[in-house]
């Protein structure tokens, strides 16, 4: 199954954290088969003198939802994530990591909604995820990611 997660970090050493962010990716979830650019984006949700590194990656999975949601949260403890945003209650993080499309599955559960539903609303989501997916169709507004 392809899936395409959005990937962010605020502290520390940006470039380092996306590495090996996609790096356990790739060893846990599945083939990494693209990653975008690297985009330099202002926090969103919450101020902060400390800017974001934003990136989308594709992966070949053959894993749950529910297990890849397990594995990336594992991920971010790892990598020093301590908390959570909460009720849109956002701060400076060393790592998040999104799911935002399962193939073209709709999952709406207490724990996890796909497509992510905030992404379409932003920019720093959208545009690493144009870059190395214009086409897909987003499954519930039934539009091109491009399209957006």
């Amino acid at each position: 199954m392809k899936v395409y997660l959005g990937l962010g970090t605020n502290l520390g050493d940006k470039e380092a954290n996306l590495h090996a962010a996609v790096r356990k990716i790739n060893e846990r979830i599945g083939e990494v088969t693209s990653l975008s650019a690297f985009y330099i984006t202002a926090p969103w949700g919450f101020s902060s003198e400390h800017s974001f590194l934003n990136a989308a990656c594709c992966v070949e999975s053959v894993l749950s939802p529910s297990d890849i949601l397990r594995e990336t949260q594992a991920i971010e403890r790892e990598l020093g994530r301590t908390k959570k945003s909460v009720d849109g209650n956002y701060s400076d993080r060393l790592i998040d990591i999104d799911i935002l499309l399962y193939g073209d599955r709709i999952l709406h559960t207490p724990e996890l909604e796909i497509p992510h539903p905030l992404m379409a609303g932003r920019r720093f989501v959208m545009d690493p995820l144009v870059e190395i997916a214009p086409d897909v169709v987003h499954p519930v507004l039934g539009k091109k990611l491009k399209e957006l």
